[in-house]
């Protein structure tokens, strides 16, 4: 059972941010599972079970080891992770509930980081047609909760048909999300109280952006299914005109 986490997990991940080197990892590695990785796991299982039976919801502990994403010249994480989400291909594109513990605290809360440009496209269509709907989740969220609402931003703005909308048509990527450094939460079971909270109250806003995501999904494989039967389709016979067979005499 999840308690809490520790100052040492927080000055272990701060002294990866500095010493990013197996010398420094491998003697400390204890300190890792110990305090880190069994706990993300433990609150990972807890913060996943009021969703387990939702059709196609799953769950993500991250570790510590580096992967593709990484720059070449670091070996590891110095944020750990928790994502609760649909199963997708990409999770950076397809709406996630998120835990992330960093040397400065935790940050949980919704995210679509990097979603395809044509999901966002699709969004900004939504809200022009009935704004409502999203525009009441986000204040409760902000209200209610004390959310934060983020997320990368285009360089040049989308048309916008109304004011009130401006600042969501510019998002590339969507947050909206909380932050805790008090220690009194962090190393306690108020943290997954807390957290497991905020994933219920953001979890139709998650289910909104799915759904654009299915939706975007389904247009594609429509698409790409009606170009395929065009290029299996027999090109069509072209009768050419005989030429007489009587020799002229110019």
């Amino acid at each position: 059972m999840f308690e809490g986490f520790s100052q040492e997990a927080l000055e272990f991940l701060l002294g990866i941010r500095h010493n990013n080197n197996k010398d420094w990892f491998e003697p400390r590695k204890k300190t890792y599972t110990e305090k880190i990785f069994e706990p993300m796991k433990a609150l990972g299982e807890e913060l996943f079970a009021p969703f387990a039976d939702i059709d196609g919801m799953m769950y993500k502990v991250g570790r510590i080891y580096r992967d593709e994403n990484f720059a070449p010249y670091l070996h590891y994480r110095d944020t750990m992770w928790i994502y609760v989400r649909y199963d997708a291909w990409y999770w950076n594109k397809t709406p996630t509930l998120y835990f992330e513990l960093s040397p400065e605290g935790a940050e949980f809360g919704f995210r679509i980081s990097k979603p395809e440009a044509a999901v966002m496209e699709r969004f900004r269509s939504q809200l022009a047609e009935d704004a409502e709907p999203f525009l009441n989740m986000i204040s409760e969220l902000v209200e209610n909760y004390g959310l934060t609402v983020g997320g990368d931003e285009y360089k040049r703005k989308k048309p916008c048909p109304k004011p009130e909308l401006e600042k969501y048509f510019v998002k590339k990527g969507l947050s909206v999300y909380t932050k805790v450094s008090d220690p009194e939460e962090l190393f306690s079971r108020k943290i997954a109280e807390h957290t497991a909270e905020v994933f219920k109250a953001v979890q139709p806003l998650n289910d909104y952006f799915h759904e654009i995501v299915e939706i975007e999904e389904l247009a594609k494989a429509i698409l790409k299914e009606e170009k395929e039967q065009q290029l299996s389709q027999p090109e069509p016979e072209i009768n050419m005109v005989k030429a007489p067979d009587i020799e002229f005499m110019w």
